[in-house]
């Protein structure tokens, strides 16, 4: 089963304020909290897609689990404690760079080792490669994590209909031909693509 994730989370204009020109350097509040990465939640301004990624991450699992992955409801220290209770909590050793990070402060944490993402999150383990695609892009160290080409390549897309990956930017899913929305039932999912008894992806690929 597949599901496809197209989904935006970069910042909507007005909250990431650029600090200097021409200098690639932003603001920190940027991202509703429950899915901005612990970089910026540790104060960095570097500004990249790697933010995106971990925001896809998050939202990737939240449209298998059906809740979100990390709901913090307190501050972001709360928000931390919730991500480093699955990914870990970050060294010098698994994240060059950590302790340079303004809010940073080893002793204000508590030391997580990092979980299997489906003990965290069991419907990871009933999707196929999901929990793997999850944990590429549910990196602490931005560098990294998952880029989106990257993630178009990665095994669990090989079951869609080639000609998704070639539409233009503004085209329509819906112009492939056998590509059709599925109702969910239950705890079922939607997906993309369903294989036949002989193992072989149908023709009416779905999502």
């Amino acid at each position: 089963m597949i599901i496809l994730c197209c989904v935006c989370v970069a910042p909507p204009p007005g909250l990431a304020r650029a600090k200097s020109v021409p200098s690639h350097t932003y603001s920190n509040e940027v991202v509703t909290l429950w899915y901005r990465p612990p970089d910026v939640l540790l104060g960095s301004t570097e500004y990249s897609t790697c933010l995106d990624m971990w925001g896809v991450g998050c939202i990737f699992v939240e449209m298998i689990q059906g809740v979100a992955a990390f709901p913090g409801m307190k501050d972001i220290q709360d928000q931390l404690e919730r991500i480093f209770l699955v990914i870990g909590t970050p060294s010098e050793e698994t994240w060059p760079g950590v302790n340079s990070l303004p809010h940073f402060k080893p002793d204000r944490f508590t030391v997580y080792s990092p979980k299997k993402l489906r003990q965290a999150w069991n419907k990871l383990g009933y999707v196929d490669h999901g929990e793997e695609l999850a944990s590429r892009f549910l990196q602490c160290f931005p560098k990294n994590r998952l880029s989106a080409q990257a993630a178009l390549n990665h095994e669990y897309f090989s079951n869609l209909p080639p000609r998704l990956c070639e539409l233009q930017d503004i085209s329509s899913i819906f112009t492939v031909p056998n590509v059709k929305l599925q109702t969910e039932s239950g705890d079922s999912i939607q997906v993309c693509a369903r294989r036949n008894s002989q193992g072989k992806a149908s023709s009416g690929g779905k999502h």
